[in-house]
């Protein structure tokens, strides 16, 4: 089995996925003001299966950098392995998160 950050059955929509993002010297970044977007590709395509919104966590405040997405129907449809960025806009400048890798979904089949 190859490595995953995270692991979800085939049609489920929780839990949500979750993120702490950090800089290049593993701090966490301030969000405030930011926007933050979740993209998700397999490994072997070309485009993404998933492009959304992610929001901060409702428990955390903005300088914690922890963001979460909630999957959506059709998001977890197709086993396999995908990679995920978070895509951050902070006023007239791009980071995309982690800026070092990809974090790594597997969504295994179901078995009914």
């Amino acid at each position: 089995m190859a490595f995953s950050d995270f692991v979800i059955k085939q049609g489920d929509l929780l839990p949500v996925i979750e993120a702490t993002l950090t800089d290049a010297d593993g701090n966490p970044v301030d969000l405030s003001g930011a926007t933050v977007g979740f993209v998700m590709r397999q490994v072997d395509a070309d485009v993404a299966s998933v492009n959304g919104d992610a929001v901060p966590d409702p428990d955390q405040v903005a300088n914690r950098g922890v963001v979460r997405y909630s999957w959506v129907d059709g998001d977890t449809d197709v086993p396999g392995v995908y990679r995920v960025d978070w895509p951050g806009e902070f006023a007239t400048k791009k980071e995309t998160f982690p800026n070092s890798n990809y974090l790594v979904v597997k969504i295994l089949p179901a078995l009914a």
